[in-house]
């Protein structure tokens, strides 16, 4: 349900100011993580999946619900990832059924200099603002994406 611009309360327009200050830094940093994967020959979805897996091996339904796309499109991401060397499929010890992905040594090794790229980008923007601004923009964000609210699919939930 949307507000109308004549009828919004005060906290409304709060809530538009930070909405369009999220999206606006969301476009920014995705077109800087952007540059870093065109750099490294991949997609910004691929980037994004290796990201994902530094930390998890996630089957590929995980994978998928977590990216927001169909199964068959990670799929597909994850055999370029494998062709060259980055990610590695396995059965999942839980369900013989289901296929977990993981990094390879490659792909983990390649983690550091993307990290290192990203940071280099980003870091400027998060250095406009003071220590303390800092700690709270952390706090801000990490209470914002709690319990799965930053999972494609999740929100509200």
């Amino acid at each position: 349900m949307q507000a109308k611009l004549g009828t919004m309360s005060d906290h409304d327009e709060v809530s538009l100011e930070v909405l369009d200050g999220l999206v606006q830094a969301s476009f920014t940093v995705m077109a800087l993580v952007g540059q870093v994967a065109t750099a490294h020959e991949m997609s910004l979805t691929q980037l994004r999946v290796l990201a994902i897996l530094r930390d998890h091996e996630p089957k590929i339904a995980e994978l998928a619900a977590h990216l927001g796309q169909e199964r068959s499109s990670v799929s597909g991401l994850v055999d370029r990832s494998m062709r060259r060397g980055l990610v590695r499929r396995e059965r999942s010890n839980d369900d013989g059924r289901a296929v977990r992905v993981s990094l390879t040594d490659e792909g983990r090794a390649l983690i550091t200099p993307l990290t290192a790229e990203i940071a280099g980008l980003v870091l400027p923007m998060i250095r406009r603002l003071g220590a303390a601004e800092q700690r709270r923009l952390a706090t801000l964000l990490g209470r914002l994406l709690d319990g799965g609210i930053g999972q494609v699919g999740t929100a509200g939930k």
